[in-house]
């Protein structure tokens, strides 16, 4: 899967779409209280995602591969 766009919405889900036009929604939440993920909480970070085509990523270190949003995230 690579990403295409990747849009922050409410209650820390992303909205994503593949090269492929489906789109979908992923919860980060359950990732929210694993160390890696934690500065998230803060919306302004959160927000800063960085679309890595193959992954994404924010400045804390975060990241999370496509493989992953695939097998987790609930299609529109």
């Amino acid at each position: 899967m690579k990403i295409i766009e990747i849009i922050p919405k409410d209650n820390y889900v992303l909205y994503i779409k593949d090269e492929n036009g489906t789109s979908g929604l992923f919860d980060l939440k359950p990732y929210l209280e694993s160390e890696a993920f934690e500065p998230l909480k803060k919306r302004e970070e959160f927000e800063r995602v960085y679309n890595g085509h193959y992954f994404i990523e924010w400045d804390c270190g975060a990241d999370l591969s496509a493989d992953t949003i695939e097998a987790r995230w609930q299609t529109l």
